[in-house]
């Protein structure tokens, strides 16, 4: 090992390495990332975790047809499930690090191009078979599978092969990518037995909490896996997850004490309901974001006028101010905000203009028929009062918008991603490669705006390649413009994640990474009281 490689290893030991001081490294020499679990948890609160008892959480934004199977988590209850009995390579902690998981080290080339992940010993899984470079091996493999159907499909496109070296996994790239090791951090890539290739939905993983039953929609409960690997996580006897999609009867489930923590609060009642005696509500600003989105090739939405006086239409200070109360910020068509290191704010705000709404709308050629929006409660909170804001604000401009309200229940599986327009969430992530890979990439499987532009996905891949921050910089401004201009996003704003949950709960860490601390609450948070 060289000097430079010595003293790289001694600095990144420390809690975490920042995403800046990674890319640095990345373009200067080889690099290892030796991990150190980031303990937040500790630091945030003096006293010792309690070990003991069952955590209850209310969960909303789960349905009948959820699957076990990670590759099709597309909401936030399957989000937290897999979080729960899984293990990915990596995490990334609430600082933008990287948390070592299932990689214990991590090496790069010097041009980003060959990755090696050395696979952690001794780590079992729920099964008692201990995870093996060959499980790791077979799960990526089985995501980068495109009849996989896989959500984290774009983000393993650009892998050249992957093979096994000793306790290393090998990831060889067609193109450099500085991000690789974040991009793996993707809920999707929960490592399985075999890679989940028999039995994909068997639910077992290599978390701290073992699946022990599931009713999908209403109710999941685990039990702690005792040879779990690492001690400073899994303080809870067992966990249980109510699947309670209606906002206000799991707002009474916290109050009445049926359950500790709930997701997903409105805006419009956190402050009520931090009042409320024994309950705590807390928010952090997030990558997340509530949008509606069109399919960039059906009709009506594939004219690019049209695309474009619906943006114009929406009164994005309005929704913010009416739907989140101080709870987020406006967005601007793109699911890149402030959040993002690579951030340069240069895109110009699109702002509500009737006029330009309405010459879009003019030039678009539209027969004037009712233009369907569908809807449901649990597409994100507050979804059904905000499109009927939008269909007030596009009326104005003269643009007939036809509000449907569907049921919470198949709304996933049924409508996102099928139906030309609707309403959807997204929680981000952690990297601009990852979300623009995951959801604008014309190949990728959860392109749910059918956005396909040349430009656009050669930027993204230049991109990647580009090892100077500031050109990178310089490739994602391109990339936003574009999607602004071009894509059948529309982005009105960005979401806190806003929870509320019982005083007896502690441990509780601001995690902007997605809702109830990345869903890590039933790993870092314990009972007291």
């Amino acid at each position: 090992m060289t000097d430079k490689l010595k003293n790289l290893r001694d600095t990144t030991a420390l809690p975490g390495i920042s995403r800046r001081g990674f890319l640095g490294t990345a373009s200067a020499a080889a690099m290892t990332v030796a991990g150190a679990n980031l303990m937040f948890a500790g630091k945030a609160n003096a006293q010792e975790p309690v070990k003991g008892g069952t955590l209850k959480m209310g969960l909303g934004g789960g349905q009948s047809s959820d699957s076990l199977d990670p590759a099709l988590a597309a909401n936030s209850v399957t989000f937290h499930v897999l979080r729960t009995f899984g293990e990915t390579l990596v995490d990334v902690s609430p600082d933008g690090s990287l948390d070592m998981r299932i990689a214990e080290e991590i090496e790069s080339s010097p041009d980003a191009k060959t990755w090696r992940f050395k696979i952690r010993q001794g780590v079992e899984f729920h099964n008692g078979e201990m995870v093996t470079p060959e499980d790791v091996l077979a799960t990526l493999e089985r995501h980068s599978d495109e009849e996989s159907q896989s959500g984290a499909l774009g983000v393993m496109q650009g892998i050249e092969s992957m093979s096994i070296d000793g306790d290393w996994l090998v990831v060889n790239l067609d193109t450099a990518n500085a991000d690789l090791p974040y991009l793996f951090s993707d809920y999707h890539l929960q490592i399985q037995p075999g890679g989940g290739r028999d039995n994909p939905a068997d639910g077992i993983g290599a978390g701290a909490y073992k699946l022990v039953s599931h009713e999908a929609g209403v109710r999941y409960t685990f039990e702690k896996h005792e040879n779990y690997w690492d001690d400073t996580r899994g303080h809870y006897d067992g966990v249980e997850f109510l699947i309670i999609n209606d906002s206000t009867a799991r707002m009474a489930a916290l109050q009445s004490g049926q359950v500790h923590i709930a997701n997903l609060v409105e805006p419009k009642v956190a402050s009520l309901l931090s009042r409320a005696p024994n309950i705590n509500v807390t928010n952090v600003a997030s990558r997340g974001h509530y949008v509606f989105i069109m399919h960039c090739d059906t009709a009506p939405f594939d004219n690019k006028d049209l695309r474009l006086a619906l943006k114009y239409a929406i009164n994005r200070q309005e929704m913010v101010d009416k739907i989140l109360q101080g709870y987020g910020t406006i967005g601007n068509d793109t699911p890149i905000n402030a959040a993002y290191p690579l951030f340069s704010g240069k895109l110009a705000q699109r702002n509500y203009d009737i006029e330009k709404a309405a010459e879009h709308y003019k030039a678009s050629g539209h027969d004037g028929s009712p233009i369907v929006l569908k809807v449901a409660d649990g597409a994100f909170p507050g979804a059904v009062d905000a499109a009927a804001l939008f269909q007030q604000s596009a009326a104005a401009a003269g643009i007939p918008l036809e509000i449907q309200r569907v049921p919470n229940d198949g709304y996933w599986s049924e409508v996102w991603n099928k139906e030309p327009f609707c309403a959807s969430y997204w929680g981000g992530r952690p990297v601009q490669d990852q979300m623009y890979s995951t959801a604008y990439l014309s190949t990728a499987d959860w392109n749910d705006t059918r956005f396909s532009n040349e430009a656009f996905d050669a930027l993204l891949l230049e991109a990647r390649a580009e090892l100077d921050e500031e050109k990178r910089i310089g490739l994602y401004d391109q990339m936003a413009e574009i999607l602004h201009d071009e894509g059948g996003v529309i982005c009105p704003m960005f979401n806190d994640f806003v929870e509320g949950m019982s005083t007896k709960v502690q441990g509780w860490v601001a995690d902007g990474g997605q809702d109830t601390m990345n869903g890590l609450a039933p790993h870092k948070t314990w009972l007291v009281g």
